[in-house]
């Protein structure tokens, strides 16, 4: 049997908001590329979240540019997003991974103007994705 497709897309909505959450703590607590990764994390969730609850097909991927674009088609104004998206595609590995850079580590690489900078964006993704739900 398959899941609600709206109780499905808020399950997801949820741990995006969760995600963006933990993304604010992290950022307090000076852990810039954690909070920078959660953010997209947080983003790219609450895309998943909107394609589900639109029963789209093939729900996968981590590219918020490319879920944003997916979303575009069904919803028009998800378009003005792909920037952020594409923004935050970019925290997908660096903020995590060492041999994503071309020298230091990940925590040294990010600091508190790009934690909020991200947060930013992935707050206007969760809140366009909340909007379709019927939320505020």
């Amino acid at each position: 049997m398959q899941p609600d497709p709206a109780a499905e897309g808020r399950r997801w909505l949820e741990q995006a908001r969760r995600d963006l959450s933990d993304a604010r703590y992290l950022r307090d607590g000076d852990r810039h590329n954690l909070a920078c990764f959660h953010s997209q994390q947080a983003a790219e969730k609450a895309l998943k979240a909107f394609l589900l609850l639109r029963e789209a097909e093939d729900v996968w991927g981590h590219s918020v540019a490319e879920l944003c674009n997916r979303a575009a088609a069904i919803e028009p104004t998800f378009g003005a997003l792909e920037r952020d998206g594409a923004k935050l595609d970019r925290l997908y590995i660096p903020t995590r991974y060492p041999n994503g850079l071309p020298g230091g580590l990940p925590v040294d690489a990010f600091d508190r103007e790009d934690a909020d900078a991200a947060i930013e964006r992935a707050t206007r993704i969760v809140d366009r994705v909340a909007s379709a739900f019927g939320e505020a």
